[in-house]
């Protein structure tokens, strides 16, 4: 766990500037535009892109504008278009998405007035029929009587800036100053205002304002349904369009227990009761029904013609609104960046009418927090520790479990839960660590390779580059078990062959048994000429270093008789090799002089194996193994050869030939095995008569064994020139 505190710590650190982040301590720039991104996208993947019959648009249009003229149109033609919506279609409400800001002179009143103060001032049939016509001629108050006792709602804008202008007359406030008092409500607020003429605004029912609210993006995603101005409260136009629909609805600001904040509005009126989620601003995500034309669209010059029926608009909630381009109500919005701006009113009646306005509550900061500490903890905790395959799985399925979970909080509790926080730690935490792992514990692993590489197989390199501080090539005395192999007749088998040919048979050979060594996760410590010095337990310690060495070993001769048919191929002679075995207490390490060093072992246990591999051919044998390796491995049967004291050793040891895995041997060689156990009994009984009869019995069974000749010959000595009396059956031998 040590060696991966870093990587704790720094993991840990990213865990928690995305908490700041969360919690408001401080704003990522690329976190926010990456929420505001994936918020756009689960919108789109959710739109209905079906058309909502409830809301219709009387659109402004290029065909209206070609047949009536051009914008503003005369308010006696809109008086008319009003008149024709509600008498003679029946809608249950208009709502202008329009402002009518400033007096209407289209008729020409203002220039018969100035005549007749002027020029025809003593003409009374001229004032008589001014008298008659003023009341037909003042378009603003045709349009206002006109709208009187209808269900009509204006539309007004506010604007931002202290030196805002502010035009026209603004609606009664749906809430007066001070409803608001003791609580800490951060409501949008505007300094101007652009409204409708006095006697238009005090004919209608009720005014709206039309002002979405556009994010750090220059996108609509929200309209504040409440806003504040000069400490007086006023409503939106889809708000005060809902109103209407519900017969003169109340709205009701909901409250949290022990909050401060509004979290919903309840407007409740003659016909219903609508439930709308709004975010700490008071404002309300618009749900998006589709990329344009989510609603049926009226041209305007139709209404006022008569050309529609009256199945389209009766009952209808209608907005009177503009998509031409010439007249600037296009929206940037997450489904279109071209979006009129009447279909973005049209599409929040719509959600707050069938409730699927989605809200983003208190708690769901809580869910955001706790998603982050339980994703971010374990991701910091288990990447580390994996390889890169299970850390790439975790890591997608943690993306898909925040993805998902995001998803069906969306879908089926119409819930807004953050997810670019979640999805851009875990992709930053998989990215460290992989990065990590690639630039930190990859240089680890090269270092480990140059150090190690050449000795032992890769796979050990791999596990020791998983604990780097385990490992180390300073000297230490360790129990290992080494193992020595050399070419019988090597000399008289090189004077005879090629430089070249022989150099490509080493190499073969060579080849062969290092395969076989590194296969068995031996340490490779050297050719010495025509021999091999390998060995097991070091670097990476090994319980079972003198079974695998043993293998090893038996493995390297089966090997041998493979490469017997290839080499005879090329006219190469058939190779035999000797081989010495042996487990003891060494001294492993890095050894050598400031020009060359080499990772070796050295010590009595060492000489005592290369003394053994010297002896197999006076044996007969392939193997010979020293007396702890035949302990350390008891489900293999050995062969004990004799009792020998090598140059160097003051002490006398066992030597053993390994015939292979107990449970694999055959009934015969078990039963030549026992023959032979009790041959050797009775040589170093010196009872010569039995033995010699024993040895006959088993060359009769193995003609051709160097081993029973050997005790044969001996015993014929022996007889000759009796042994005294401290012999104990113990072979000593002078040379290496």
């Amino acid at each position: 766990m040590k060696k991966h505190l870093i990587r704790f710590l720094l993991g840990a650190l990213c865990v928690l500037v995305l908490l700041g982040h969360v919690g408001r301590l401080w704003q990522i720039p690329f976190v926010t535009a990456l929420d505001a991104y994936l918020y756009d996208v689960r919108v789109r993947l959710s739109m209905p892109n079906t058309v909502d019959q409830r809301v219709v648009i009387v659109d402004i249009d290029e065909k209206s504008l070609g047949e009536v003229g051009r914008w503003p149109w005369g308010r006696n033609t809109v008086a008319e278009m009003v008149r024709r919506l509600t008498d003679d279609y029946h809608v249950a409400v208009v709502g202008f998405d329009v402002v009518f800001a400033e007096p209407d002179d289209s008729s020409g009143l203002k220039v018969l007035e100035t005549i007749g103060r002027q020029q025809l001032k003593g003409e009374p049939g001229f004032q008589r029929a001014l008298g008659e016509l003023r009341s037909s001629l003042d378009y603003d108050r045709v349009l206002a009587n006109t709208l009187t006792g209808r269900p009509v709602v204006l539309g007004y804008y506010f604007s931002g800036t202290q030196s805002a202008q502010q035009a026209g007359t603004l609606p009664p406030p749906v809430f007066p100053a001070g409803s608001f008092a003791g609580r800490d409500i951060p409501f949008v607020s505007w300094a101007g205002y652009g409204a409708n003429l006095p006697q238009l605004q005090q004919a209608v029912a009720s005014s709206g304002h039309f002002n979405p609210l556009v994010d750090f993006d220059g996108i609509s995603r929200r309209v504040p349904l409440i806003v504040e101005f000069k400490g007086e409260y006023y409503e939106a136009l889809s708000l005060a369009v809902l109103r209407h629909v519900l017969g003169e609805a109340q709205i009701k600001p909901g409250f949290p227990e022990g909050e401060k904040t509004i979290e919903w509005l309840d407007v409740e009126g003659e016909r219903g009761r609508v439930h709308i989620p709004v975010d700490e601003q008071v404002s309300a995500l618009i749900p998006y029904r589709g990329h344009e034309r989510s609603f049926p669209y009226i041209s305007a010059v139709d209404v006022l013609k008569g050309r529609v029926s009256s199945e389209q608009l009766a009952g209808r909630v209608v907005l009177v609104g503009t998509t031409a381009p010439g007249l600037m109500d296009l929206r940037a919005t997450p489904v279109g960046g071209a979006y009129p701006g009447v279909e973005v009113h049209a599409n929040l009646i719509a959600g707050m009418l069938a409730g699927t306005i989605k809200e983003k509550p208190g708690y769901v900061l809580a869910i955001e927090v706790l998603q982050i500490l339980l994703f971010g903890g374990m991701l910091v905790a288990l990447l580390p520790l994996l390889s890169p395959l299970r850390g790439t799985l975790l890591a997608l399925a943690t993306l898909g479990v925040t993805l998902g979970f995001g998803m069906w909080l969306w879908n089926s509790a119409n819930l807004v839960l953050p997810v670019a926080s979640g999805l851009l730690l875990t992709l930053l935490l998989y990215g460290f660590n992989m990065s990590w792992g690639y630039f930190v514990e990859s240089r680890t692993k090269r270092q480990f390779t140059d150090l190690f590489g050449q000795y032992v197989p890769p796979e050990l390199v791999d596990e020791m580059a998983k604990n780097p501080e385990s490992y180390s090539m300073e000297g230490r005395n360790e129990e290992l078990t080494v193992i020595f192999a050399d070419i019988r007749s090597f000399t008289t088998l090189s004077e005879g062959m090629d430089p070249k040919e022989l150099t490509h048979l080493m190499n073969d050979y060579l080849g062969a048994m290092t395969d076989v060594i590194r296969a068995n996760r031996g340490t490779l410590d050297k050719y010495i000429g025509d021999a091999i010095m390998a060995f097991w337990g070091a670097p990476v310690s090994d319980p079972e270093s003198a079974r695998h060495a043993l293998l090893t070993a038996l493995n390297m001769q089966t090997r041998l008789k493979t490469l017997a048919e290839p080499f005879k191929a090329k006219g190469w002679p058939e190779l035999h090799i000797g081989i010495g075995v042996n487990t003891g207490m060494m001294t492993v390490g890095d050894m050598g002089s400031p020009v060359r060093k080499a990772y070796t072992v050295m010590g009595d246990a060492v000489n005592l194996a290369s003394r053994l591999e010297g002896i197999t051919k006076e044996y007969g044998v392939g193997i010979v193994v020293g007396e702890l390796t035949r302990e350390r491995v008891p489900d293999v049967s050995f062969r004990e050869l004799d009792k020998v004291k090598v140059k160097g050793k003051d002490e006398s040891v066992a030597i053993y030939e390994p015939l292979g895995l107990t449970a694999e041997l055959s009934a015969a060689t078990l039963e030549e095995l026992k023959l032979w156990q009790h041959a050797l009994r009775l040589y170093r009984a010196q009872d010569w008569d039995q033995a010699e009869l024993q040895l006959y019995n088993l060359s009769q069974r193995s003609p051709g064994c160097r081993l029973y000749s050997l005790y044969a010959e001996r015993i014929v000595t022996l007889r000759a020139s009796p042994p005294d009396e401290s012999w104990c059956g113990v072979t000593i031998y002078q040379t290496k």
